[in-house]
């Protein structure tokens, strides 16, 4: 599978900052083509790494102001992807999943990727009956990336337009995209000329892992269930959340996911039998654990060492008096991982306590796993675990922008009200965040 762009769709010149390897002055054809692991893992390494190093910089005609700005950013932290020699990892443990690839010019230069996957997910017509419900083919697109000398020549536009041909080929009924709302180049790409519209704004919440240890909440029992229990269960408490996965039973079943657990009080827990397959009297909490660790890493790099320094000093101290549960910064210096924490629901008077106590116990979790630096949920902003969830401000994200389109034409004049672009106003505030898309 691929596709030309014709060469008039190009400048003449390149008017873009002096990169490693400018592109030439000439008409270049560029050709878009599914990923070949022998043949193209050392080219998107090489181009992924120019992004991560360089940013968004690209584009400004005036060489001053480029070198100005590009010194003001070099002082600046910025996060790096580890993705561990597997550039599918973020979409391998879906079945059916692609990756696309952007070739420039004779040479065959890697300069763009962008990767999609395919699951069944499930919509909710009426949110007061939530039976009311069917199963949608849903893509989710990640991963795009331009090298930063080839931004501004249509490709981004062209790796996009080709992963939705592959997702109508499969039988997708809608895409979806996941963006900081931040990030504007992004959001205007798919918006305004992709043709997707804001669906979401999940609240992305971090927690960083102290040296410290929480201490377990007083008078409350945590119970871990089997994944077969786990799943009855959330097809029960969840039914009426956006995207719940059909293939639930293979998400909790997962190699990554350390497990789901029960936060209940001890007298309700005496009399909770977990094998009968009924919920859990008054109050409980539920979330299950999703370890990234072993899909990719993350590195906080070009920090300054006054700022390492004081990291080094909070878990110093943090570790020398943990008593007094200091909030002390992990060492994001060196490559880490995290753990992302899904299913979160919970219910009764003590709900909220108990939902805390289950983010404790994942944080205690995360503190015994070397190289784990943060615990970091997703959830809808009108979603009652919010206010439950410990985080820090200052590294969560308060607007993460999903954005949606429909791609099966005749599907909303076949299912009527099955028409999830236009469903704003029956959304469930419960947004379903399937760990493998993180």
């Amino acid at each position: 599978m691929s596709q030309k762009i014709a060469a008039e769709d190009f400048p003449k010149a390149w008017s873009g900052p002096i990169a490693e390897k400018p592109p030439p002055a000439v008409a270049v054809a560029v050709v878009v083509r599914e990923y070949e692991e022998g043949r193209d893992k050392a080219g998107v390494e090489r181009m992924e790494m120019r992004c991560e190093v360089t940013g968004q910089r690209s584009g400004p005609d005036n060489k001053n102001k480029m070198k100005k700005k590009e010194e003001e950013e070099e002082k600046k932290a910025f996060l790096v992807t580890d993705l561990l020699g597997d550039p599918l990892c973020r979409v391998r443990s879906f079945p059916l999943h692609v990756m696309l690839v952007a070739e420039w010019g004779e040479g065959g230069e890697i300069v763009g990727v962008i990767r999609g996957c395919i699951k069944r997910a499930k919509i909710t017509r009426n949110v007061a009956n939530p039976s009311s419900s069917d199963y949608v083919k849903v893509a989710n697109v990640l991963g795009l990336r331009v090298s930063p000398s080839h931004r501004r020549h249509g490709i981004a536009t062209r790796l996009v337009q080709e992963i939705e041909r592959w997702c109508k080929r499969h039988g997708a009924d809608y895409a979806y995209m996941a963006t900081d709302a931040t990030n504007s180049p992004s959001l205007k790409l798919f918006t305004a000329k992709c043709g997707f519209i804001k669906y979401r704004t999940p609240n992305l919440l971090v927690r960083p892992v102290h040296a410290h240890r929480e201490p377990p909440v007083p008078g409350t029992s945590i119970i871990r269930i089997t994944p077969r229990l786990a799943e009855l269960m959330y097809r029960r408490v969840l039914a009426g959340s956006d995207f719940f996965p059909e293939d639930m039973g293979e998400i909790v079943a997962h190699a990554l996911s350390l497990g789901t657990f029960v936060a209940i009080p001890e007298e309700s827990a005496r009399a909770w039998d977990p094998e009968s397959g009924a919920l859990p009297p008054l109050s409980f909490a539920v979330a299950s654990v999703w370890n990234t660790k072993g899909v990719y890493n993350l590195q906080v790099k070009g920090a300054s060492g006054f700022v390492r320094a004081c990291c080094a000093g909070s878990r110093m101290l943090d570790s020398c008096m943990p008593w007094l549960r200091l909030p002390s910064f992990p060492n994001v210096f060196n490559r880490f991982g995290f753990y992302f924490l899904y299913g979160l629901y919970m219910t009764g008077k003590h709900g909220p306590s108990l939902m805390k106590s289950l983010c404790d116990f994942a944080h205690n979790m995360a503190r015994d796993d070397a190289g784990c630096g943060a615990v970091v949920a997703e959830v809808g902003p009108g979603d009652p675990v919010k206010v439950a969830i410990p985080h820090w401000k200052r590294f969560s994200w308060s607007e993460d922008v999903w954005c949606i389109k429909l791609l099966r034409e005749g599907l909303v004049q076949k299912c009527g009200d099955l028409d999830w672009v236009h469903m704003s106003k029956g959304q469930s505030p419960v947004l379903f965040v399937d760990p493998r898309d993180v």
